[in-house]
């Protein structure tokens, strides 16, 4: 019996119920929580509210540059554990720090939090008097309960002491919010000294009690429990504090305690609603490129694959409303870099479906059917989505976890686009192409489904097989020289970095009237001030940053607002330290370096270490590319560039895990050819995936970069050269140096059946 004639007996048993109530379920409850919560944008792309904090000299510490660094690191550890996702710190002056917090609902509330000095202490107590009794003379009294004042002793256990913080709802006690706290070892010797001497006093005595101290407050002074003995204390380094806590008063003291203390109080000087620093009309045209780009690459999906198109265009939309849907879910908060992460992610979710369709083309070439074909494609295909898909989560989940602010949101968006990509290819995009096979006409019509698109390429391949890696020195040399050309670019032109990395300065203007944002954005652009971030905080008042300029630019800068207001006025102009601080960028190179080596594990252990190194070095000549052609370019590196490279990073990898999935299949079909052969046959393998992965992306980015407006061209340019430059060096870089690392440290010959069932008798004999 036929193919064909098998395709028209088949059962609708064939179709998978599981898999269609699965995607039935997940759309219902992705359609849900997009009706029920809006997803939370950032700064960037809706604004928030910004707070201006000004540290206060002490009697013992005096606010310098180093002492105000130190509380905007604190005020940034209080912010994340807040909740606040993508929040943006920034060193004002001297003393100054600027918070802005997008999404917040309640700003007098994260104000209470984040502007708390929290310098928590341990005493013993040494005497409980009356209130107002006892001066101090020396010795510390603060007010205990209503009523009385306890006279303490000197600091047992500090702060600084303390490892982690929570709130535990305590119901097999006291039935309230309490605070538990695990100390460091030296901190939990030394509440075990404090608890062991307090337990020495009689029951109901001052002397038995413990006071904590927040900011010179007595928070708590419980009494040691009666069990505990003499001279022995509370062991195991952890107590809970108590004090009538609701829980969220319980949540905001446990991460004060986390975060650790303000080296100086701190004030509020000014409190306000700023606008998004990326333009509402630069806004509105990323959206309207970005659904004009999708719609591009779905018609053109459609025109190639046909039918199978149509069910890879269901799947993208279907992949984008569950993707929004976790988001909102997650309480994530999505900004430029997030949206970096969903334009790869769309990328990969794309990949997964052409390679899918590719390997069912070639199923449907051999012979099968189209239900059959279909089926053995997404069995084909399985290996190179894993292996691209998981490397590039393992990333992701890295930065997450060891990176922090705009980093840590393209690798939550990211984790989340990959996890997504996968269900929409694999189970979305299945179960569309079961329910289609499902109509005869279309399960006996090949043409109609898409399998036979594509043909006169794939004959031209079959045909000339062109031998583009048998001189595969010569694409190394010209690799190399590549990277020379453009690197020359940062030696010759320099770098120019934006106000996230290097500062500057903010100036802030006020007008009769508004101003309109996108004549100040043009105005300043024709000035060569394209980096400037504007936002407004007002009605007639907008805040101007940008780095460093002389006076002449300042003063071109100053007539320009007074040419684009009424009555402007220059309310202040101060020095602002980078937003991307020295901590948040230490922790950023770390979680890339670990996500690099990680990547690196993984791929070394799916292929060989050769095939790792080959992929991680390729990924680097595109960075050093990217980069080189951006100082060439005179192009700002800002944090719109910081996204767009963590971008072109996932695909390069993901891009050469493709190719090298591809060899590794060829080589253990034909162990004997050489290995330059097979990763040619294999690059060329690959060129109809290649092409229609990479016009799906293509598409969007071209239409962001011409639609989207001066403020996202950038963006849209970087992501550009690193897809092209990411295809050329998956084939003529990746592949090239796997070629050369193999012949250097060639694989062991693969074992035969014969091998296996000697070393097995061998086995067998030396145990008897």
């Amino acid at each position: 019996m036929s193919s064909r004639e098998e395709s028209k007996t088949r059962s609708p048993s064939r179709l998978s119920w599981w898999r269609l109530i699965f995607t039935i379920a997940v759309i219902g409850a992705a359609v849900f929580v997009i009706l029920q919560q809006p997803l939370r944008l950032g700064l960037d792309l809706q604004g928030g509210t910004q707070v201006v904090l000004e540290a206060e000299d002490t009697a013992d510490v005096t606010v310098d540059a180093e002492v105000t660094a130190r509380t905007l690191e604190v005020l940034r550890r209080r912010v994340d554990a807040l909740g606040v996702s993508e929040p943006t710190l920034q060193v004002s002056g001297d003393r100054r720090i600027i918070v802005e917090l997008p999404g917040v609902d309640d700003p007098e509330q994260a104000l209470d939090a984040i502007g708390r000095t929290a310098q928590l202490t341990f005493h013993p107590v040494v005497e409980s008097v009356p209130a107002g009794s006892v001066e101090g003379d020396g010795q510390l009294v603060l007010p205990g309960d209503p009523g009385e004042d306890l006279v303490l002793g000197p600091t047992a256990v500090s702060g600084d002491q303390v490892v982690s913080a929570g709130p535990l709802f305590d119901g097999q006690g006291s039935g309230q919010w309490v605070v538990t706290i695990n100390f460091d070892p030296d901190g939990g010797e030394a509440w075990t000294d404090l608890t062991a001497e307090a337990a020495c006093a009689p029951a109901g005595s001052p002397e038995r009690r413990v006071a904590i101290v927040l900011d010179s407050q007595v928070i708590s002074s419980p009494g040691v429990a009666l069990d505990v003995p003499c001279d022995v204390g509370i062991t195991g380094g952890s107590t809970i504090i108590t004090g009538g806590f609701t829980e969220q008063e319980a949540t905001d003291l446990s991460l004060l305690i986390r975060a650790g203390a303000l080296p100086v109080p701190v004030t509020v000087i000014q409190q306000s609603t700023v606008g998004p620093s990326l333009g509402e009309s630069a806004i509105q045209a990323s959206i309207e490129a970005a659904i004009i780009g999708a719609g591009l690459t779905i018609l053109y999906m459609i025109a190639f694959y046909r039918f199978m198109g149509v069910a890879a265009a269901l799947s993208l939309i279907a992949y984008a409303g569950i993707s929004y849907a976790v988001l909102a879910a997650l309480g994530a908060t999505l900004t430029l870099p997030g949206v970096a992460g969903f334009v790869l992610a769309v990328g990969m979710a794309v990949d997964a479906n052409v390679l899918v369709y590719e390997r069912a083309k070639e199923e449907h070439r051999a012979g099968l059917g189209v239900f059959d074909s279909i089926t053995a494609g997404f069995k084909r295909a399985a290996t190179a989505i894993a292996d691209s898909n998981i490397t590039t989560l393992l990333a992701a989940l890295l930065l997450i976890f060891f990176a922090s602010g705009a980093v840590r949101g393209f690798g939550v968006t990211l984790s989340v686009g990959v996890v997504v990509s996968l269900f929409s290819a694999l189970i979305v995009t299945r179960t569309v192409l079961e329910l289609m096979t499902l109509t005869p006409r279309l399960e006996s019509s090949p043409r109609v489904m898409g399998l036979t698109t594509g043909g006169r390429l794939n004959d031209w391949i079959e045909l000339s097989r062109p031998n583009w890696l048998g001189n595969w020195k010569r694409w190394l040399i010209v690799s190399a020289v590549l990277v020379a050309v453009a690197l020359s670019g940062v030696f010759i032109s320099g770098v120019a970095f934006g106000v996230e990395f290097q500062g500057g300065e903010l100036r802030e203007f006020s007008s009769d009237q508004p101003f309109e944002l996108d004549e100040v954005r043009a105005a300043l652009a024709d000035q060569g001030l394209n980096e400037a971030v504007i936002q407004e905080t007002g009605d007639g008042t907008v805040i101007v940053r940008t780095t460093a300029i002389d006076e002449a630019a300042e003063a071109a800068l100053g007539e320009t607002m007074q040419d684009l207001g009424e009555n402007v006025e220059q309310v202040r102009s101060e020095f602002v330290g980078p937003t991307l601080g020295n901590e948040l960028r230490s922790r950023a190179l770390i979680a890339l370096g670990i996500a690099l080596l990680v990547q690196l594990i993984y791929l070394a252990i799916r292929f060989r270490w050769t095939i790792a190194t080959a992929a991680v070095v390729s990924m680097a000549h595109d960075i050093l590319i990217l980069i080189g052609l951006f100082a060439w370019f005179d192009k700002t590196f800002d944090g719109v560039f910081l996204a767009a490279l963590l971008t072109v990073i996932g695909y390069s990898v993901n891009d050469s895990v493709v190719i090298f999935d591809r060899i590794r299949e060829e080589r253990a079909k034909r162990p004997e050819e050489p290995i330059e052969v097979i990763a040619n046959d294999a690059c060329l393998h690959t060129i109809p995936r290649t092409i229609n992965t990479g016009l799906g992306a293509i598409m969007i980015l071209v239409s962001l970069f011409v639609l989207g407006g001066d403020t996202l061209a950038d963006f849209a340019l970087a992501l550009l050269i690193g897809i092209l430059v990411g295809t050329y060096s998956s084939v003529f870089t990746a592949a090239p140096l796997a070629i050369a690392m193999e012949k250097r440290w060639p694989a062991p010959p693969p074992e035969t059946s014969t091998d296996a069932s000697d070393r097995r008798r061998q086995r067998r004999n030396s145990s008897v």
